[in-house]
């Protein structure tokens, strides 16, 4: 009888340890057809626009939101102000350092504009999941920048301001996992169409018939200065063809992640070399059985531009040489028509690749590539802040949208 006893309680007990283990927590991505960016719900009908780079959650404030008490001359205030939007004004404390209260400076990721604002307790109203499916509601406290209504500008309507996802302490993923106690990570699934998906804390990962076998990883690269994500590319092939960028020039400045454009930027001696690869490949894809794609007008900020009746369609977009970028770690990103090119008008499709302006070829103060939206969707992208990204391109037939947001009864 003492033994059944025991194993009960035993029992009982791994079952009160299963149930008090922290889960991460999941929030659906959409994507504003006007602007191509994506947003995340955040509370009470409220949503956050997503950017991979920036270094804080901003908002505008309702009804007066009290500031926090946080005094400038905190380790949060310093942690607010590491990473000063260009233009924006240097933060000062004056010589009331101790009882000066904290003053951020949020930017708008597509205009660059910034503005002042104090520093206020908010929340983020979303489920925790166990990688499948959505658990149970949680609320967890986040501190954000107040930032007036004109900072909103350009971004979709209906949003109240933005989420950074960079690797910076109260970026959303550092702070959802020191107020959850949960692992510095977050995965990102970016839809091309319907609901795409954010986990914040880490693992279990979804769709673990892919993720657990086929995912690749590669080192995330610190750049000083900034706390954008970046990784090291090694080369650039398009469908077979390596593309002829000079020695080391994808190192030289690494590979940038971005949210703020929907296409790609690249160097100048990386983007000529590649945009006259894509030519010629896609002009001897008739060989092989393709429509003859008919060159038209370009559509700015764009050089190459097709008829797209007459690019063709297959089960990666339109039918288009594959480009794929390879990164330290031996992985490769496999970049099909979804992801390089883009609709710009009715009719008129247009290569989405541009040119940085205003940098030299090889100037490795810039990045030599900045893969933008379009170029990560339908990709789990699994970013470990500690070490290293994780991506996985899904299948033609699942999907970003192919996840389960309804909670099990």
């Amino acid at each position: 009888m003492a033994r059944v006893l025991l194993l009960l309680v035993l029992a009982a007990s791994l079952v009160a340890a299963a149930s008090s283990k922290r889960l991460p927590v999941l929030a659906p991505i959409t994507k504003d057809a006007a602007t191509s960016l994506y947003t995340i719900p955040f509370h009470d009908g409220a949503s956050l626009v997503l950017d991979i780079a920036g270094p804080l959650v901003w908002s505008t404030c309702h009804g007066g939101q009290p500031p926090a008490e946080i005094p400038c001359s905190s380790p949060t205030c310093l942690l607010a102000n590491a990473y000063p939007a260009p233009g924006c004004p240097a933060p000062s404390c004056g010589s009331d350092r101790h009882h000066k209260p904290c003053t951020a400076f949020p930017s708008n990721p597509v205009t660059g504009a910034c503005a002042a604002g104090s520093l206020f307790h908010a929340r983020l109203v979303a489920n925790t999941t166990d990688g499948n499916n959505p658990v149970s509601k949680v609320t967890v406290g986040v501190l954000a920048a107040c930032a007036p209504r004109k900072l909103l500008a350009s971004l979709p309507r209906g949003s109240t301001g933005v989420a950074g996802l960079a690797g910076s302490g109260l970026a959303l993923p550092a702070q959802v996992a020191s107020a959850q106690k949960l692992a510095n990570k977050f995965l990102l699934c970016l839809p091309t169409g319907g609901a795409g998906v954010a986990i914040l804390g880490g693992g279990p990962l979804p769709w673990p018939q892919f993720t657990q076998s086929g995912m690749d990883y590669t080192p995330l690269v610190t750049k000083e200065g900034t706390p954008a994500h970046y990784v090291s590319g090694r080369s650039i092939r398009v469908e077979d063809t390596r593309v002829p960028v000079p020695e080391r020039a994808l190192a030289t400045g690494g590979v940038m992640l971005s949210t703020r454009l929907p296409y790609a930027l690249l160097r100048r001696d990386v983007y000529r070399p590649l945009v006259d690869a894509f030519t010629k490949a896609l002009a001897a894809q008739p060989a092989n059985g393709a429509p003859v794609a008919r060159a038209v007008k370009p559509v700015a900020p764009f050089k190459l531009c097709y008829d797209s009746k007459t690019l063709g369609n297959n089960p990666g977009g339109y039918w288009v040489p594959n480009v794929l970028l390879a990164l330290d770690g031996g992985g490769e990103c496999a970049m099909t028509g979804k992801n390089s090119m883009l609709d710009v008008k009715p009719g008129t499709a247009c290569v989405a690749f541009v040119e940085m302006k205003g940098v030299e070829a090889g100037d490795g103060r810039a990045p030599a590539v900045i893969l933008g939206g379009a170029q990560m969707e339908d990709f789990v992208l699994d970013f470990d802040m500690e070490k290293r990204l994780g991506f996985l391109r899904l299948p033609h037939f699942t999907g970003c949208s192919n996840f389960n947001f309804t909670p099990s009864a």
